[in-house]
């Protein structure tokens, strides 16, 4: 028999999938009470950091992530965006069943997101991240400059104001399976222009886009 907490999580599960399947798409980044409270609230650093122990066994420590894509890289990320990420895997609106038992409302609390995103955001991102094989770096820099770059910066720095999420010093394994996810639909909270940016590219264009950002300087926020 299930228990009810293994219950309770499925059955939230199924429900977001079916809402999202069975309902028009919301307006990229409409807004929805928790991710409105949580952006509302002042987040406190100390605090953040021993919230975010409990999720050093993935993202490790400093939040620098794993080489191998498994887990991004979070150092240095815009806190919005780090609050809407969390705020959407609660809700459904993003699907990261890895996630979900961390960040659920059993787990964290509306003031810890906040927390943990200004915690997040204050650390530093050495240029330690993994990179592409370098093969076909002028491809990806002009996928970039035509596709990417107008809303992430020139040097990968994203605009916090419109929750465009920094991508300079991620891992390249990472940017090249959510870039595949995205692509292919199957990233649900992704923004449509991003969507219809790189919804034809192929695999080759892919990896080339991803490998350019993998090399972007990671000096300055």
């Amino acid at each position: 028999m299930l228990s009810r907490h293994l219950l309770g999580f499925l059955l939230a599960t199924l429900g977001g999938s079916l809402a999202l399947a069975g309902t028009p798409p919301e307006p990229w980044n409409a807004p929805y009470a928790e991710k409105t409270a949580a952006l509302s609230l002042k987040g406190d650093i100390a605090r953040g950091a021993a919230a975010f122990e409990i999720c050093q066994g993935c993202h490790r420590a400093g939040a620098l992530g794993r080489a191998d894509g498994s887990y991004p890289r979070l150092a240095g990320q815009h806190a919005n965006v780090l609050v809407k990420q969390m705020a959407d895997v609660r809700s459904g609106r993003r699907s990261n069943l890895k996630m979900l038992p961390f960040a659920d409302h059993q787990a964290l609390s509306v003031q810890d997101i906040a927390d943990i995103a200004a915690y997040l955001q204050s650390l530093p991102v050495p240029p330690t991240q993994g990179q592409g094989p370098g093969t076909d770096l002028a491809r990806g820099r002009q996928l970039y400059e035509r596709d990417c770059q107008v809303c992430h910066g020139k040097q990968g720095e994203g605009k916090a104001d419109q929750f465009f999420p920094r991508i300079s010093g991620q891992h390249y394994a990472y940017l090249l399976r959510e870039g595949s996810l995205i692509r292919d639909g199957k990233r649900h909270n992704a923004h449509p222009d991003m969507v219809l940016a790189i919804g034809k590219y192929s695999d080759e264009d892919t990896a080339a886009v991803s490998d350019y950002i993998s090399r972007l300087p990671v000096g300055g926020r």
